[in-house]
């Protein structure tokens, strides 16, 4: 039975994987959803993501819809679509965005401590204290980071208030990234990539409560979701753990009626 998605949104205010382990380096999921410690207490959400694979067409309206939200220059693509080419020939379109790692190695390097995890357990960078020795960039294996070279375009106000959840503008000499959109989770309102798939592959996840939901309001548990849809996580012989899980699917039926 499809759990509720007030029951995910309620309370935000306060194709498989085995053809594409050998392109990408792709692990399997784990029965458990989280791995590591974190050094702040835990809040009453706790978010991840899950990408469908099976339904991204590579259109790459989530990495617009980020570059708009937060003012980024082009070059800037927080959430960047891959195309992989199958060991069968096809291709797949694969989103990727932070992934939030239960034990980040960005977080584990940064000297100046800019890089840290908020109670929500996403990593979020304080870009006044980043000196841009770009170190994090280089532990980071996902390439998730980016650094600003330039001067960002500038927001109207009153956006010109730059903070970790909300880092806009980006500053020059800088390093940014995905922060998950917390300044629009914090409202009750979905990550611009969410809102902007026009496919309804990318779901916003609570790991507290255990369900997930999309742009279109499809809802399930997380943990049976993941678990009859063979998800798995990228690159996790590292180790990382992280808090996006990415579905190729062996073959099941795309009809979410009789899911969740």
């Amino acid at each position: 039975m499809a759990v509720s998605r007030r029951d995910l949104l309620k309370g935000l205010g306060g194709v498989a994987a085995l053809l594409l382990a050998g392109a990408v380096g792709i692990g399997r999921f784990p029965l458990s959803l989280a791995g590591g410690q974190t050094s702040h207490k835990k809040a009453d959400r706790q978010w991840g993501m899950v990408v469908d694979l099976r339904r991204c067409d590579g259109c790459k309206e989530c990495t617009g819809a980020c570059q708009v939200t937060h003012y980024l220059t082009n070059d800037q693509e927080w959430i960047k679509v891959y195309e992989v080419e199958t060991e069968n020939g096809g291709t797949v379109f694969m989103p990727r965005p932070c992934m939030h790692c239960e034990e980040a190695p960005c977080l584990k390097v940064c000297p100046v401590r800019a890089t840290y995890k908020s109670d929500e357990g996403v990593i979020l960078i304080d870009q006044d204290l980043c000196i841009g020795c770009r170190i994090c960039m280089a532990a980071c294996p996902y390439d998730a980071r980016y650094f600003n070279w330039w001067d960002p375009p500038k927001p109207p106000e009153p956006f010109d208030n730059p903070m970790p959840e909300f880092p806009v503008p980006q500053q020059r000499g800088t390093v940014g990234k995905c922060v998950l959109c917390v300044h629009y989770t914090a409202e009750g309102r979905l990550p611009a990539c969410v809102e902007a798939c026009r496919m309804d592959a990318i779901y916003i996840a609570d790991l507290t409560t255990g369900v997930m939901t999309n742009r279109s309001g499809e809802t399930y548990q997380l943990r049976q979701y993941l678990q009859e849809n063979d998800a798995f996580r990228y690159k996790e012989e590292l180790n990382t753990s992280p808090r996006v899980w990415y579905v190729t699917g062996h073959g099941q039926s795309l009809d979410r009626k009789n899911q969740g």
